[in-house]
């Protein structure tokens, strides 16, 4: 499945909206019956244009409402430690968001947090033993202005 038409497009931008329509609702806003919707949703999952069906939480409701990212430069960096590296970062929990960069830093970590103490603590405690960390720096979220979970198209 390599050209999507635009209603394969239609019902990713409903999905996006809400993952939660049934094929039935979802068909009736694309003016097709369900098999036909059945049927392109499968090619869509299929060919990896959704990825997963997720419910996005509220952090703040949940007491991890303090947003940090975190720009990581390493000692070094080759195939063995940047793998090492990524490794490590995929079990932390706190971490919900890891961009490798260009620039000055080579990682920006996006990590969740209850407080600023928590913050303090698990930068010593997690980050700060990580052997192949050189510096980081940490940009604290003052208000989010704007959070888009889906892709424009």
């Amino acid at each position: 499945m390599d050209i999507l038409d635009k209603t394969d497009l239609q019902i990713l931008r409903i999905l996006q909206d809400n993952a939660r329509l049934t094929t039935k609702e979802i068909a009736a806003q694309v003016n097709l019956s369900t098999t036909p919707v059945f049927e392109r949703l499968k090619r869509l999952e299929t060919g990896g244009y959704i990825k997963k069906y997720i419910a996005i939480l509220d952090a703040e409701k949940l007491n991890r409402g303090f947003t940090v990212f975190c720009s990581v430069k390493l000692r070094r960096i080759n195939r063995e430690v940047a793998v090492e590296f990524t490794r490590i970062i995929r079990e932390i929990p706190e971490v919900t968001e890891c961009y490798n960069i260009s620039g000055e830093y080579d990682y920006l970590l996006k990590i969740l947090a209850p407080d600023m103490k928590y913050y303090q603590t698990f930068i010593l405690n997690v980050l700060g033993q990580i052997e192949s960390l050189d510096a980081l720096t940490s940009t604290f979220v003052m208000d989010e202005i704007k959070h888009v979970h889906g892709i424009p198209f």
